[in-house]
């Protein structure tokens, strides 16, 4: 199976696609001769675009019709050994049905809406209670591809390294806000992280950063965290590519940030995260290589909204309701921040 043709399904969004690249690893490492195709969107594949030796498809998400007939056209006469389909989406099912391959695999029972098993053939191991990077890795098992723990190698271009440098430069250790998510409901104030910034700032001799996309939310909570602050910041919202919002991750010494793609980025390039979770687990979703650091208020989230334990809860259920984030004090965060700052 060395020349095994492999196509993966998966269109977004940035945390999951982040979590797609350890099945990447796995599988080259098993199959070095492996040729690995992925249909993804367009903003995914701009992430991942310093990734050695894999096809990128690009799927423009917002193109409607025009779109779907353009992927038809690119895989029209394409033969694939297996399609690893791993979004259960509506619109990532229908797609799927262009990819002519005989082996199909994708979720596990538990997992499927809109349909997806009528477009696979084989499901993933389900093992209850998994983080997200272990269930995707449960993709490259199927393969029969020895699973360690993640590699990532999630690259950074030396052009992309040396901007992130410059603009930091050297002085004291730096926390880096990552303050929105695009699920607008897992967002913290922006009164908090403020005066989790004042703290870093005045008690730990901390620089503060912010980061984060061009929207008029991540704009608009950059600003407020700024006006309500008493120290002085540095503001890079909306003022990088996302290739380059990866080289700052990586050079921040410890990122804040709620459940969102660059939690996961930085994670991955190995840079500490404090995650903050309550309408969603961090022992699912948080960053995989910071979960002691995340504040998580799940359970009392399941509590106050559903009237219901974890346990009783599908695994993973969002529990976004207005003020879940307000379940996670100021005061937690800051002892997290002071816990890693003594041992920095």
């Amino acid at each position: 199976m060395s020349r095994i043709s492999i196509c993966i399904m998966r269109l977004s969004a940035i945390g999951d696609v982040t979590h797609v690249a350890p099945v990447i690893n796995a599988i080259r490492k098993h199959h070095p001769q492996a040729e690995i195709t992925w249909i993804i969107g367009r903003l995914e594949a701009r992430l991942l675009s310093n990734f050695q030796d894999v096809e990128f498809i690009t799927f423009d998400k917002k193109g409607g019709l025009s779109a779907i007939l353009q992927l038809r056209k690119q895989l029209k006469d394409r033969q694939f050994d297996v399609l690893l389909h791993m979004q259960v989406a509506a619109r990532a099912n229908l797609l799927s049905k262009l990819v002519n391959a005989p082996l199909r695999i994708g979720w596990d029972k538990s997992r499927w809406r809109d349909g997806h098993q009528w477009f696979i053939n084989r499901s993933v191991r389900s093992v209850p209670g998994q983080h997200q990077v272990d269930a995707f890795l449960e993709f490259a098992s199927s393969l029969d591809v020895p699973v360690g723990s993640p590699e990532w190698g999630l690259p950074v271009s030396s052009r992309d390294d040396a901007w992130a440098n410059q603009l930091l430069g050297d002085g004291p250790p730096i926390l880096m806000i990552s303050p929105c998510s695009s699920h607008v409901l897992r967002n913290w104030p922006a009164q908090r992280y403020a005066e989790v910034a004042d703290h870093a700032i005045s008690q730990l001799g901390m620089r503060v950063v912010l980061v984060g996309g061009p929207s008029e939310l991540e704009d608009r909570t950059g600003l407020a965290i700024e006006s309500a602050m008493r120290n002085g910041i540095k503001n890079l919202i909306g003022k990088d590519t996302i290739n380059q919002s990866v080289a700052l991750l990586s050079h921040a010494d410890i990122v804040l940030s709620p459940d969102s793609g660059p939690a996961h980025i930085a994670s991955a390039r190995g840079t500490p995260v404090i995650g903050l979770y309550a309408a969603t687990p961090s022992l699912r979703s948080g960053p995989y290589n910071s979960l002691e650091l995340c504040v998580d208020k799940y359970d009392l989230a399941a509590k106050k909204y559903k009237n219901k334990r974890v346990d009783e809860l599908r695994w993973g259920q969002r529990i976004e309701y207005p003020g879940v984030m307000d379940l996670i004090d100021t005061g937690e965060v800051i002892a997290k921040l002071e816990g890693f700052m003594q041992t920095y």
